[in-house]
């Protein structure tokens, strides 16, 4: 049965960055409980391959567009999901100042999008708003310790500035606008080689190559399973009234990339050991969200535990990279600029 709006019509959804690993699986959800959706993606560290299983959907359609380029649909909406950005940090470092204005001149368009059709808006922001955190856990109130110049500043301020964008519409009473906090998110569909720890870890020990641990190995991460994500975005696009703030989302458990790397070793079978690498620059030290507001609001919280969402990974990727999980991609054609790998997942 269709989803259905307050006006009795069935509900059409805009996903940027729909072919992306996140994305592709909103996608999957959106369309599972009836809505329409229109899929908008660059394919700049998305993939076709994501979506391709949903091309023949009656209720699905695929534009390739670059939202910095991108300011209208020829369709009435109902919500628009913004999702549409480099996420890891050689992928974001490839090509920083298309980076910054995807997160700026990009979050723009699709508000003006969501503007003209009256639609609600939800920004998928990051916790790399709170840079290196001085607060811990962090919360939505804490301002955060960014590095406004270092080599991750394209991303932490690009988002930084959107959620800015984002509210400014929101009090000038012209867009329903909500912004989620996003941490580390993992699972199925995650790019072989986009820098993030688990997709690293995994590909290395499925390959037999060393595990790299960067710095001590101690400073820690909170991982959330794709499906619990994507249940907390809908959930935060839907709540009415408006949360007038920014929501955290991700699993407050909390592990040391080496506790994480014993995991990899142990589940998946490998002759790997670990090699230990300098920490790369303004790498946060600790990480973990404090997901109080998203459980009053939403009725929120995470419910797949590292080791069993690991398990579903790592089968993933043993079933979909192989024997062939050392190959790397083609080079994209923004993907220019060399960069250092560094720990951590952004979304």
């Amino acid at each position: 049965m269709l989803q259905r709006t307050r006006n009795g019509k069935s509900r059409t959804v805009l996903v940027a960055g729909g072919a992306g690993f996140v994305g592709s699986h909103l996608c999957d959800a959106l369309l599972a409980r009836g809505d329409r959706v229109i899929c908008v993606d660059s394919y700049i560290t998305g993939s076709k391959d994501n979506v391709r299983p949903l091309l023949n959907h009656p209720d699905f359609r695929l534009i390739e567009a670059d939202i910095c380029e991108f300011d209208r649909i020829d369709e009435p909406l109902d919500q628009v999901y913004n999702l549409a950005c480099a996420a890891s940090p050689p992928q974001y470092q490839a090509d920083p100042v298309h980076t910054m204005m995807t997160c700026v001149s990009g979050t723009g368009n699709l508000l003006s999008v969501a503007e003209q059709h009256g639609a609600s808006f939800l920004q998928a922001s990051t916790s790399e708003v709170y840079g290196d955190p001085a607060e811990h856990p962090q919360r939505e109130d804490y301002r955060g310790n960014v590095n406004c110049i270092g080599p991750r500043a394209c991303y932490d301020e690009g988002k930084r500035a959107a959620e800015a964008l984002c509210f400014d519409m929101l009090r000038s009473a012209r867009v329903d606008a909500r912004v989620a906090r996003i941490f580390n998110t993992y699972g199925p569909r995650m790019q072989p080689h986009d820098g993030r720890i688990i997709s690293n870890l995994l590909v290395q020990a499925i390959s037999g190559k060393p595990l790299t641990i960067y710095g001590t190995g101690e400073q820690t991460r909170s991982f959330c399973f794709v499906s619990d994500l994507v249940a907390g975005l809908m959930a935060l696009m839907d709540v009415d009234p408006n949360p007038q703030g920014p929501v955290n989302l991700g699993n407050p458990g909390e592990f040391t990339i080496n506790e994480l790397a014993a995991l990899v070793l142990a589940m998946v079978p490998t002759v790997s050991k670990m090699v230990r690498k300098p920490l790369p620059q303004d790498d946060p030290q600790r990480r973990r969200p404090d997901i109080s507001r998203a459980s009053e609001l939403l009725g929120w919280e995470p419910k797949v535990p590292l080791r069993e969402g690991l398990r579903h990974t790592a089968d993933w990727f043993i079933a979909t990279v192989g024997s062939d999980a050392e190959r790397k991609p083609r080079s994209s054609t923004v993907r220019t600029q060399p960069v250092s790998p560094e720990m951590g997942m952004r979304v």
